[in-house]
């Protein structure tokens, strides 16, 4: 994500010892609030996405991103989950503004794989994440997650209770959703041309597998954002050098000087090495040409306002198509799988000897049959706190290296704070997203070793 500089608040202008003994005064107000009460009382909303303070734990694949890029075929070809509504693909129209078409859903595959390169370098974890192993998933300030970096619906928990929901936690652990959740957002965005957005390809139909018609939807991705803006994509922005070069996609250059869109299009053009071998093969995409006043007059500021009618432009030339099939069948078992989960034992007692202590045991969670199995858990009272609330489980047919590989797990904690008596019991519900099996049901038992005291109810109070 790019982040642009802002001016200073006050301008340099001179403050009166009065307005700045207030000015004391109240930044002291604040600064005792913090202190008592949290930054969180301050306002109303919180923004601490989808899961919270607790990042779900995820599988990354090998440095070689093969399996990623695997998905990525099967996703641009709407094969992953074409009858999950919440991840298939939509089919895409096309045509001209005033007659638009539903055609296929195909999206081109190298073009996903530049966005995935651009929002993570296609990883799913973090960066302390080994390869082919197990790590927090990666999380951005503005709750992208995960190799597609997806936003749209993970800014707030959107389960019961003010829990995550199932295709939250799918998007957040496992990268096969995640892939699929960010090319149906980019098919989204094409779909949004022409009620709230322009047309790239009056002269060429629109067509879907044609590369340069996508240069609105994947400005789009980011944000289709203009002049003005907190962070603009408008190729005519002030805020970018004009000229400029084109985005290399080398390392060598600051994402905060080009349009998205510009990115994603250098990295097409000269994709990334690995060890010496490209990630993809390159393709000489074209971008529109800001020294045409037939485009020019297109992007013009006068022009950017729903629905962008006078925006509307020829494709690119010379414009370059890609059909790519996906060999889905051959990965199928890694990409999706037949995952099993597997939680033994269902029951543990855990003692306590201190009111401050906070104890808790270690859910061991495995996945006995094959590819990734995503887990949730839920408690069924308040003093027992479950940590991560979403994690993952590979089966034996990915390579998982990590010394966590073989057994995830799961940590109930006791919070001493909330038990009800020196003697209680809970229940946490552990399952899985992505397969049908029943909830699995672990029983805590807690047996406090002291005399639960409560605020105002000892010998000595007054």
């Amino acid at each position: 994500m790019r982040v642009q500089k802002h001016g200073y608040l006050g301008g340099g202008q001179m403050i009166s010892s009065s307005h700045l003994t207030k000015l004391i005064l109240v930044l002291s107000l604040v600064a005792l609030h913090l202190v008592l009460f949290g930054a969180s009382t301050l306002t109303t909303k919180t923004y601490a996405c989808a899961f919270g303070a607790h990042r779900p734990a995820a599988y990354e694949g090998g440095e070689n991103r093969l399996l990623y890029i695997h998905a990525i075929n099967a996703a641009a070809n709407n094969l992953l989950f074409p009858q999950d509504a919440r991840f298939a693909l939509d089919r895409l129209e096309q045509g001209t503004r005033y007659n638009r078409y539903v055609s296929g859903g195909y999206i081109p595959p190298t073009l996903i794989k530049s966005i995935a390169w651009v929002e993570t370098k296609m990883t799913m974890a973090t960066k302390s994440t080994a390869w082919n192993g197990l790590g927090d998933s990666v999380i951005s300030f503005d709750c992208g997650h995960g190799v597609m970096q997806v936003t749209t619906g993970m800014i707030n928990p959107l389960g019961e209770n003010s829990q995550p929901s199932d295709a939250q936690a799918l998007i957040s652990t496992h990268f096969t959703y995640n892939i699929a959740k960010g090319v149906k957002i980019l098919g989204t965005k094409w779909n949004n041309a022409p009620q709230i957005s322009p047309i790239v390809g009056t002269d060429t139909d629109s067509q879907t597998q044609i590369l340069e018609n996508w240069y609105y939807a994947t400005w789009a991705y980011n944000g289709f954002t203009g002049y003005g803006s907190y962070s603009s994509n408008h190729p005519l922005d002030p805020s970018f050098t004009w000229p400029r070069s084109q985005y290399s996609c080398s390392g060598t250059q600051s994402h905060n000087e080009f349009p998205y869109q510009e990115l994603v299009w250098g990295c097409i053009k000269n994709p990334p090495t690995i060890n010496g071998t490209p990630l993809w093969s390159p393709i000489p995409i074209t971008l529109p040409d800001l020294f045409s006043a037939e485009v020019n007059s297109a992007l013009s500021p006068g022009n950017f306002y729903p629905p962008y009618a006078n925006m509307d432009i020829k494709t690119p030339a010379p414009w370059h198509s890609e059909v790519t099939p996906a060999n889905f069948l051959q990965e199928e078992a890694k990409l999706i799988g037949r995952p099993i989960l597997s939680v033994p034992p269902r029951s543990h007692t855990i003692r306590m000897n201190s009111p401050a202590a906070m104890t808790w045991v270690d859910i061991p969670i495995r996945n006995s049959g094959s590819g990734l199995s995503t887990w949730r858990a839920k408690s069924s009272v308040g003093f027992l706190v479950v940590n991560p609330p979403a994690g993952i489980a590979p089966g034996d047919n990915l390579t998982c290296t990590a010394a966590s590989c073989d057994t995830t797990s799961l940590r109930i904690e006791v919070n001493p704070t909330l038990l009800p008596a020196s003697y209680a019991t809970g229940v946490v519900s552990i399952w899985s997203p992505n397969e049908k099996s029943a909830p699995i049901e672990i029983t805590i038992n807690v047996v406090a070793d002291f005399e639960l005291t409560f605020p105002g109810s000892s010998k000595n109070s007054d």
